[in-house]
């Protein structure tokens, strides 16, 4: 069963979006990087570590990034699959500046990176451009013909540039995962109320790690112009068609299309 998506980096939509970052060079040799996005597993400071690494031309156990709370860098929240994109625009500008003032010690080299050319609606355009940037991707979810059982998850993803490529994998192995719960197992059900009936998580149905089939994961890069190395957002992505392609697997198994979640094989509903 096939599956395809998309899904935008950033607000978009007419907003303006700015990033910005902190390169300062310590007496002793360190340098320090602060960017002003959440680090919640996604990777953005291992992202930020390597631009400055690239873009300074230093040793990375040279540098030290951490997130910069005492100041209004401008970034807003993390969100919208845009931290990479954004965050490692920001920190390049600041590398750009701090190579070109000698990299003296002692002084904040502010970068920027910011969004300013999409539209909004009420911009009137025939085509306007809503997003900064795209992500795509196509999920083939293979099964058993006799029991439907899933078999193995083959994701493509458009990343435009892999920075880090061991981290875009993962970033999408675990999104295939819940992608999986959410097509298969997991439910939040609510009594007339509207209160929950099941009170933790183990009864949500989340899919374990040792029930996920096999997921291959191939990177497809192609470049998005204005983008900082060319970047796209993978933050959300890897979710986008996993559900698709399952109920897709399914309907070759037995020509049922099933419209509800979590969907079964062995409870097909009305066609």
């Amino acid at each position: 069963g096939l599956g395809l998506g998309l899904k935008n980096s950033g607000l978009g939509n007419g907003f303006l979006e700015i990033s910005r970052a902190v390169v300062r060079f310590e007496d002793d040799g360190s340098v320090e990087v602060r960017h002003c996005w959440t680090e919640m597993g996604q990777g953005i400071h291992t992202v930020a570590l390597q631009v400055a690494a690239t873009e300074l031309g230093v040793d990375p156990a040279r540098i030290r990034v951490v997130v910069d709370t005492t100041r209004e860098l401008g970034a807003g929240q993390t969100t919208g699959s845009r931290g990479t994109l954004m965050g490692a625009g920001s920190v390049a500008d600041a590398c750009r500046i701090a190579n070109e003032a000698g990299q003296a010690p002692g002084v904040d080299y502010v970068g920027e990176y910011r969004v300013d050319w999409t539209n909004a609606l009420e911009d009137g355009l025939e085509n306007p451009v809503i997003h900064s940037a795209f992500g795509y991707a196509a999920q083939l979810v293979i099964a058993d013909p006799e029991t439907g059982k899933i078999e193995k998850v083959l994701a493509v993803h458009d990343i435009g540039k892999a920075i880090n490529p061991m981290l875009v994998e993962g970033q999408i192995e675990g999104a295939v995962h819940m992608g999986l719960g959410y097509a298969l197992t997991e439910e939040f059900p609510t009594d007339e109320a509207g209160m929950p009936t099941n009170m933790t998580l183990r009864s949500l149905g989340i899919l374990r790690a040792k029930d996920i089939p096999e997921i291959e994961t191939i990177l497809v890069e192609a470049p998005q112009p204005r983008a900082p190395y060319g970047v796209k957002g993978v933050g959300e992505i890897g979710l986008v068609p996993t559900a698709g392609a399952v109920a897709a697997a399914f309907h070759e198994v037995d020509g049922v299309w099933r419209t509800r979640l979590p969907l079964n094989v062995h409870q097909p509903i009305e066609k």
